[in-house]
């Protein structure tokens, strides 16, 4: 019944029928109409329904923006760096503009001018929307502009950053459709004709900022991690048995810290280490570890006995090698001074612009300013999800499901189609959180125990979907995490 009321949806968008579309109203009787997860059925007196002309926005319509499509001007818009191509069709399909313009500003003011004499030329048409593939930076300032024109706000412009993939699904029911960029607005532009538009309005610069924080964060982490890999073979090289002692006999528990680099870079090699008077190495593990190595001489112990495992370099290795890793080790250390000014920056920024959700999110254990930014930062407003399925969505944190028949697979993996910044912040969060609330523990320890590979990784995406779940109740009802099973959705109503 909801596909057959999703297929005539167009004809609930204005108050009176096209009278090419006065045939279809019979169609309507005894179909479901799904709206906000209510369902209703069409009576006779139908008319009542087609009142409040709308489009819509969100997972099965639940959310709508009040728009007469049959009044509206539905640009699409092929975003590059160099150029922008645009085209413009009515809800009939009838072209009004297909052009290309530069994507500057003296560019975006020529798409404004096009756009506004054609709506001068046809007066019916009252409304603007503008759908746009989200294309790294390229697309951010057009969008800005069309939705701040002063000159287009007389006509209520929404502008749409678009999934790729969306509008990708989209051009396959095109049989035999060329790849030229009017061909790719085109489809844009009918993709918003059509109304499977499943995203809030272009929201501006307010989450902007925070998000360029947050995202150049993670860019540093990855810097980081990118490092610590590339230098493993160099490690290898030089004190082969120090990276794979396990647990109790290694000697330091961070590879990467202050001690262990100094041991790594100041001694030129292994023998070095084995040949240091007992007294002399012990001072200078309480000197590089600021004395925060506790048992001192079982450290000795430990990375002697390491070094007496270890292979033996060629004294001609001795100096590219240490020269290498002192390279990567300050290459960390210099990535992990960026992270903390940064982190700086994103706490002053957060706190300046949505401090009751951060209030929201630092009373979950666990949830540090810089966690709780990065989820703020890609979320937004809360308002824009109507459910908990839908941020889950959104952030890419759904499983794809593949049965046929009687035959079902185990293995589900998840979509990662969402935000992969907003997943990742929820994976680090998650990854906290668990080690704070006893709840959250028992979940991932049940979950690493019920399969025998890949534990931590399914765990902590389960664990990450159930933190979903209690972030959209928290900033949805608006309140303090107090300990209480908030993963059930919020009363629809008050929504």
């Amino acid at each position: 019944m909801e596909h057959a009321a999703r297929r005539v949806w167009h004809i609930l968008f204005t108050q009176e029928l096209h009278p090419l579309l006065q045939h279809q109203q019979e169609m309507l009787m005894g179909c479901m109409l799904i709206t906000r997860g209510s369902s209703h059925l069409t009576q006779p007196g139908i008319n009542s329904l087609l009142q409040v002309p709308q489009i819509p926005i969100g997972k099965d319509g639940d959310t709508m923006l009040k728009i007469n499509f049959m009044s509206t001007l539905f640009v699409g818009i092929d975003v590059s760096s160099k150029s922008n191509v645009v085209y413009a069709m009515d809800f009939y399909k009838n072209k009004y503009i297909s052009s290309s313009f530069a994507n500057n500003q003296p560019g975006a003011e020529e798409l404004a001018g096009m756009i506004l004499d054609c709506l001068h030329k046809h007066p019916d048409l009252t409304t603007v929307v503008a759908a746009l593939e989200s294309t790294s930076v390229y697309s951010v300032h057009i969008a800005n502009y069309l939705s701040t024109c002063e000159r287009l706000m007389s006509y209520k412009p929404y502008v749409f950053c678009l999934n790729p993939k969306m509008t990708a699904n989209y051009r396959k029911s095109f049989i035999g459709l060329s790849k030229t960029d009017p061909l790719d607005a085109f489809v844009i532009a009918d993709f918003a004709r059509a109304g499977r538009i499943e995203c809030e309005p272009w929201r501006g610069s307010q989450y902007l900022a925070l998000k360029r924080l947050t995202r150049h964060r993670l860019h540093l982490a990855g810097c980081i991690s990118r490092e610590k890999t590339y230098m493993v073979s160099n490690l290898y090289l030089k004190f082969s048995e120090l990276q794979l002692l396990q647990d109790d006999d290694r000697p330091f528990s961070n590879l990467y810290g202050a001690a262990s680099s100094a041991v790594l870079t100041e001694f030129m090699s292994v023998q070095d280490i084995i040949d240091a008077p007992e007294e002399e190495l012990l001072q200078f593990l309480a000197q590089k570890s600021r004395n925060r190595i506790q048992d001192l001489s079982k450290t000795s112990a430990l990375l002697k006995k390491a070094a007496r495992d270890s292979y033996r370099l060629d004294k001609c290795m001795y100096e590219p090698i240490n020269i290498s890793l002192a390279s990567s080790f300050n290459c960390i250390e210099t990535y992990q001074k960026e992270i903390k000014a940064i982190d700086k920056a994103i706490e002053k920024t957060i706190r300046g612009m949505t401090p009751n959700a951060l209030t929201i999110l630092q009373s979950i254990p666990g949830i540090g300013p810089v966690w709780a930014a990065g989820m703020i930062a890609e979320i937004g407003s809360i308002s824009a999800f109507h459910s908990s399925d839908a941020l889950a969505k959104y952030a890419g944190l759904t499983w794809r499901r593949n049965d046929s028949g009687d035959f079902e697979a185990e293995d589900t993996p998840v979509t990662k189609a969402g935000n992969s910044y907003l997943r990742y912040y929820f994976g680090e969060a998650a990854n906290s959180v668990r080690r704070h609330i006893p709840e959250y523990q028992a979940y991932y320890a049940k979950k690493y125990a019920e399969v025998p590979k890949h534990q931590h990784k399914r765990a902590l995406a389960l664990t990450s979907r159930k933190l979903v779940r209690l972030v959209f109740g928290l900033l949805a009802k608006n309140q303090l995490y107090t300990g209480e099973q908030l993963d059930a959705e919020p009363n629809k109503e008050s929504n």
